[in-house]
């Protein structure tokens, strides 16, 4: 038997019902702040990673599944393709090849799967699922101002309360620009350097190609010095300290409850300024929600216009396992299961389904082979709420027996007034 490959999984029903309920709450939530969808391809340029992520992030370095295209075409020979780990780069990639500026565009979100070669384990996966939602625009637009980042982070708190997720935390932190970062990162290497051969390999490599990574280690042992190291506020400019302080104001201002985290990072290299993560409890100690940032150089390191920007990257997976409903409360049962009985019937029941789907009712069919006791069981299993018969004498009569199955009650319905009696509670 074949199965699917390690780290990836079928999404089934009844569980696709929650999946479709997030979706459903994310673009009502994205359309009330003028969101706009943008779909970009699953696979891209593996230089707009490496260029946009950054060499030596694990994303780049460790986990991206990347091949050499072996095209007809000659200008597809020799490229190299990565399957998107994220999409952030790909947004803006589409946001200067496009200009979207020029359409007064400056607002998009995405939902989709997304791969990286890592350790599968709860809520992560190799193909994963990721809601992205980004403001990307000239200064001119107010894209730099630290009220965009309120908003995003507003958004958040909604959209989390919407989906009925309770008991989130809001971590924050500013990790400055990257005159901030430079000063901040020599300083780490002399705080590291009595220590690291200490800690994990892979903070003894960060300690050496970017010591602003060892803060995404999530290894026990190395919490104890990690806490010791510096953090970056005491490296921030003027302008980035106001930035931060503006931020905090505003959410103040609208109540959404936040807790400063000075060692929080963004494991990417695009990130400026804000830095956060939503997390909640019930995920473990791999808690974090979601998490996003300001990255205000992105678009000039893939070779753009100046275009200022934050956003943030759902794990949808997580946010599925984080939801306090079930997939049964949320599925829509058939409203009525209709049962032909006798030859012919089959037309007779096709024709009812198609008057009563024209006002948004559930419907199964059965079959006119069916026995009628058959019917009654296909229509319990599947929960529907009634079950209708359809035999010869209902159609010359033109009216039919409708029962609902947790009472018992049957009645005669004439065909003009089934849909209304089917949509009453």
């Amino acid at each position: 038997m074949i199965k699917s490959p390690r780290g990836t999984r079928d999404l089934l029903p009844p569980d696709t019902a929650l999946w479709n309920f997030v979706e459903a709450t994310v673009r009502d939530v994205f359309r009330a702040y003028n969101f706009h969808e943008i779909r970009t391809p699953i696979f891209e340029s593996t230089e707009l990673f490496a260029r946009g992520v950054g060499e030596e992030t694990d994303i780049v370095s460790k986990e991206m599944f990347t091949w050499e295209d072996r095209g007809r075409a000659e200008s597809d020979k020799g490229q190299s393709l990565t399957l998107r780990p994220e999409n952030t780069a790909g947004i803006v990639r589409a946001y200067i090849e496009h200009k979207l500026w020029e359409r007064g565009l400056n607002k998009f979100f995405s939902i989709g799967p997304m791969f990286r070669r890592e350790r599968p384990q709860k809520g992560r996966y190799r193909q994963f699922y990721q809601i992205d939602a980004e403001v990307i625009g000239p200064a001119s637009a107010g894209s730099q101002s630290p009220a965009r980042d309120a908003e995003i982070l507003e958004l958040l708190a909604t959209l989390l309360d919407r989906v009925g997720i309770t008991g989130w935390t809001l971590e924050l932190n500013s990790v400055g620009c990257p005159a901030d970062r430079t000063k901040f990162n020599e300083a780490l290497r002399n705080a590291l350097a009595p220590v690291v051969d200490k800690m994990c390999a892979d903070c003894q490599r960060r300690a050496v190609t970017n010591p602003f990574r060892v803060f995404d280690c999530k290894v026990p042992e190395d919490q104890p010095i990690i806490a010791t190291l510096p953090t970056i506020a005491h490296f921030l400019d003027d302008a980035c300290r106001a930035h931060y302080k503006e931020v905090k104001q505003i959410l103040n201002a609208v109540e959404i409850p936040y807790t400063e985290n000075p060692r929080l990072v963004r494991g990417l290299d695009y990130y400026t300024r804000t830095a956060f993560e939503f997390t909640h409890g019930g995920l473990g100690a791999q808690n974090a929600i979601l998490g996003g940032g300001r990255y205000d150089g992105l678009s000039e390191a893939l070779g753009g216009p100046p275009a200022p920007g934050i956003g943030f990257a759902i794990g949808e997976d997580r946010l599925v396992l984080s939801l306090p409903a079930s997939a049964e409360s949320v599925v829509r049962q058939p409203d009525v299961y209709i049962a032909p009985l006798g030859p012919g019937m089959n037309r007779e029941a096709a024709r009812l389904a198609r008057e009563l789907r024209r006002h948004d009712l559930v419907v199964e069919l059965g079959d006119e082979s069916f026995r009628l006791k058959k019917s009654f069981e296909a229509a319990d299993k599947i929960g529907s709420r009634y079950i209708l018969i359809v035999g010869e004498n209902e159609v010359a009569a033109n009216a039919f027996a409708l029962k609902h199955l947790a009472s018992g009650e049957q009645v005669t319905i004439p065909r003009a007034e089934l849909a209304q009696k089917l949509l009453s509670k």
